[in-house]
């Protein structure tokens, strides 16, 4: 049993620019600026969200040598 979703399509009496009169643009279908209207006014796109790995390392693959390490190996 699947659902099949239908999925409203945009339209200019639909956009938060729209319905508050801030829209400039006489356009026939809606512009890339587009959006949806609703009660929590204007929101941004619902962005993923961002996990953090673990880190698997327990030391730094490279360091700075040592003062005295570099010592050694410029001492000819």
């Amino acid at each position: 049993m699947s659902k099949t979703r239908t999925t409203k399509k945009a339209a200019c009496e639909d956009c938060f620019f729209a319905r508050n009169l801030l829209c400039a643009l006489d356009l026939d279908e809606p512009c890339p600026t587009f959006r949806p209207d609703g009660p929590d006014g204007l929101r941004p796109p619902q962005q993923l969200r961002f996990a953090f790995r673990q880190e698997r390392r327990t030391q730094a693959a490279w360091a700075f040598p040592s003062a005295q390490e570099q010592a050694t190996l410029h001492a000819h």
